[in-house]
């Protein structure tokens, strides 16, 4: 089985509003960003304040429309970053979920390979004993350690299921 490209995989499920809030949060999270803010918010300000001329102030000191673009821009601002962090959450369990599977591939290849060699050996009778012995003691450190993973994990949902109801 040929092992899958994450990135690669997860580019195929991208759809165009995926693509545009991926985007917008591109841009947003950008240096060019703040300058054009720091450029469209003075230039308003000043035009607000009369510097370019009294005919030109369309939203005077306390700037009521400009608080209103900026809140609504900060709101659809937010919502975006939301969606791209909603997905950089799935493409993380996706990637989550092909690493455990190439792991577990990995793992049956390597269990193969030591069977092949345990039989090569047995056929041309060359002593792997010393090697059985630290694959048996490597197998052990693996299977204690993912116990106590389990273990600890166990521990936390029990002690959030205990908070949860206090």
């Amino acid at each position: 089985m040929a092992l899958i490209n994450p990135n690669q995989y997860i580019k195929q499920f991208r759809d165009i509003e995926d693509k545009l809030a991926d985007g917008i949060t591109k841009f947003a999270g950008n240096i060019k960003f703040v300058y054009f803010h720091v450029l469209w918010f003075g230039g308003w300000i000043l035009t607000g304040l009369g510097v370019f001329g009294q005919q030109y102030a369309f939203d005077t000191f306390p700037f009521g429309l400009l608080t209103m673009v900026v809140s609504l821009e900060a709101i659809f601002l937010s919502t975006f970053v939301m969606i791209s962090q909603n997905r950089a959450s799935q493409k993380a369990e996706i990637r989550s979920q092909l690493d455990y599977e190439t792991d577990v591939q990995a793992e049956h290849e390597i269990a193969i390979i030591m069977r092949t060699l345990s039989r090569l050996a047995d056929k041309h009778s060359v002593d792997i004993k010393d090697l059985k012995v630290e694959m048996d003691e490597v197998k052990h450190l693996a299977e204690t350690e993912a116990a106590r993973r389990t273990q600890a994990r166990h521990a936390r949902h029990q002690k959030l299921r205990h908070e949860g109801k206090a």
